[in-house]
């Protein structure tokens, strides 16, 4: 009973397997580097001006509240206890220093 529930299951499961699988060639040579190569040179420049313009600049906002947040907090923290914590503020600063400056060096390390 289960055979007959399991079996038209396969199959079509085989015959669209069969059906949308394709080969795909990287060129008719067959050079695969070249293929990859050629799409990372016309990507590159896109690539380079999406992560200046949004990654960094996202990375930074959000590092940016959660720096002055912890500020406020170490804050409070020494109001209450009269010691004031400086490593978990002093880490974020830190951070957000490097991804603010990162997309001046960051392409020479990379390569591009």
């Amino acid at each position: 009973m289960k055979l007959k529930r399991i079996l038209p299951v396969l199959l079509v499961a085989l015959l669209l397997g069969c059906v949308l699988c394709t080969t795909a060639y990287a060129a008719p040579t067959g050079d695969v580097a070249g293929a990859i190569q050629s799409t990372w040179n016309d990507a590159s420049e896109q690539i380079k001006t999406v992560v200046n313009k949004v990654v960094f600049p996202a990375i930074d906002l959000i590092l940016a509240v959660f720096f002055f947040a912890k500020l406020g907090t170490a804050y409070f923290d020494y109001r209450k206890h009269g010691q004031f914590e400086w490593a978990a503020p002093a880490i974020l600063f830190a951070c957000l220093v490097f991804t603010l400056t990162a997309p001046l060096y960051i392409w020479q390390i990379l390569g591009m």
